[in-house]
């Protein structure tokens, strides 16, 4: 199996930097072919604009799902974004690690979300959910969090799990791409783990990687039970998505 991961974190020695580090070695140990992208160590910039593209559509408006399926087409994305673009499509899997920043993505791995699913690329045409361009992949959130996990419920201070908090990754980015998400693995308050206990979630890190294959994915819709749905959107492009998607 080949595993693309894609680590979020600023720290090398953090507890997100102990997952990754247990990722590969476990992987690998197990004959899988593994692939890293460490954004912060490869200084990626999350800014999504022209700067994406070495081909030009139109000079005097940007219109960014028009020059990314224009570049999609003519190969126009620059090369540090076409090498992970690349990796993407290599993978059986991909893994996105990081931590839980404001209920939501680092912005430097939604920034990698917005540059490298482009339209074209990753979406378009009505190619979505089970008719994505990424269907027959996996993917897997491995997320850490700061509070331990009774303040992440309907009854804790944040009012919400962590699951609901990652929906609009798992349903509206992942699931909507095609993958087959897998139930995310989730790391409570590792800071405030002792040594031992930071060890045993490593190694029960380890023993879920090693199930990514054939673990089941969560349940995403089928769009033949959309068929009738009329998707309202002012863009006439004919990659153009979700009405709230990307505007």
């Amino acid at each position: 199996m080949r595993i693309f991961i894609v680590h979020a974190h600023p720290e090398p020695t953090s507890f997100n930097g102990a997952m990754t580090r247990t990722a590969v070695s476990t992987l690998t140990s197990a004959g899988h072919d593994v692939v890293v992208s460490d954004l912060y160590a490869m200084g990626f910039d999350p800014v999504s604009d022209r700067r994406n593209f070495v081909t030009v559509k139109d000079s005097l408006v940007l219109k960014q799902q028009a020059e990314e399926a224009f570049a999609s087409e003519r190969n126009g994305f620059v090369p540090e974004l076409q090498a992970e673009m690349d990796k993407v499509a290599w993978c059986d899997t991909l893994v996105l690690q990081f931590p839980l920043w404001w209920m939501g993505l680092p912005a430097i791995l939604k920034g990698w979300i917005d540059r490298i699913f482009a339209a074209g690329r990753a979406y378009g045409g009505g190619r979505m959910f089970d008719r994505g361009v990424f269907v027959g992949k996996r993917a897997m959130c491995s997320v850490t969090v700061g509070g331990h996990e009774a303040v992440y419920s309907e009854h804790g201070v944040y009012g919400r799990s962590v699951s609901s908090m990652l929906l609009p990754i798992h349903h509206g980015i992942l699931a909507f791409t095609g993958f087959g998400v897998l139930e995310p693995f989730v790391v409570h308050a590792p800071a405030r783990m002792s040594p031992e206990e930071r060890q045993a979630s490593l190694a029960e890190y380890g023993e879920r990687l090693l199930s990514l294959e054939v673990a089941p994915t969560m349940s995403s819709l089928r769009m033949a039970d959309y068929e009738g749905l009329v998707l309202k959107s002012a863009s006439p492009l004919p990659f153009s998505g979700p009405p709230a998607l990307r505007r």
